[in-house]
């Protein structure tokens, strides 16, 4: 329902889960879509009946348009590669194991393109890309760190009226739980 409700396909009360399936197929391969990204995965419990469903539509959706990626955390440990309906889905895909970024230049353009979205007048563009070790040792190089202290540190600069990021305001962000550990957490 929510990739037909994305394509703002008409839905009549009597069309079944097939029915949706096929018609979001359709419009994906007419659309020419090249990419279909589902995050969060790992929340997905395919122990209960929604669960079961909503895997078994992903794995229907993934043998007919040949653009899907799946992330989550620690999927191989799941139920959801597990079992025989797991198994099927495991069939299906690749893995490809990531971890923290590296200290390179792939992290210094996520905290541009991070930097790009902030909406802070005062702001000064390239701030943040001139802190990229700083900001990679507080957050050992995970995404979701990043995004919590850039995020904390936003959300300040307005309040408090500064509307722009520094150092100072960076350090004035409490770190996340994971980038407090004092090493990086295992890929």
């Amino acid at each position: 329902m929510e990739f037909a409700r994305f394509f703002d396909l008409p839905i009549s009360t009597r069309s079944n889960i097939t029915d949706i399936a096929d018609a979001v197929c359709g419009v994906s391969t007419d659309a020419h879509a090249t990419l279909v990204a589902v995050d969060e995965l790992h929340n997905l419990n395919t122990a209960t009946r929604a669960g079961a469903e909503a895997s078994d539509t992903l794995k229907y959706f993934s043998e007919r348009i040949p653009a899907f990626v799946y992330a989550g955390i620690s999927l191989a440990r799941t139920g959801l590669l597990s079992g025989p309906r797991g198994e099927q889905t495991a069939g299906r895909f690749g893995m490809v194991r990531t971890g923290p970024f590296g200290q390179d230049q792939q992290w210094t353009a996520l905290i541009a393109a991070l930097e790009d979205s902030l909406r802070l007048h005062r702001h000064r563009p390239g701030a943040l890309t001139r802190l990229d070790r700083y900001l990679h040792q507080r957050t050992h190089g995970m995404i979701g760190s990043l995004l919590w202290l850039i995020r904390g540190a936003a959300t300040n600069a307005v309040l408090d009226g500064t509307e722009k990021i520094t150092k100072k305001s960076l350090d004035a962000v409490d770190a996340d739980f994971t980038s407090q550990s004092p090493r990086p957490p295992a890929t």
